[in-house]
């Protein structure tokens, strides 16, 4: 199936899930990562259980703190 990741069209495996995806994709540091889906967040205690579906468009994003100069 096709979805968009990061902006780019990619095929995936049908019913893939998002645990499935970070780990194909590579994404470093998947612990600080925070996901979307269709631009709503998805809570990392339902990566393992959520699965995407053909035209999903999926965001992984990491905030960063920063400080004063």
């Amino acid at each position: 199936m096709k979805i968009t990741v990061s902006g780019e069209t990619k095929e995936v495996k049908d019913d893939i899930t998002i645990s499935e995806l970070i780990s194909q994709e590579n994404v470093e540091t998947p612990e600080y990562v925070s996901v979307s889906v269709n631009e709503e967040f998805a809570q990392k205690s339902d990566f393992d259980t959520t699965h995407l579906k053909e035209g999903d468009v999926v965001e992984f994003l990491y905030f960063m703190g920063g400080g004063c100069m």
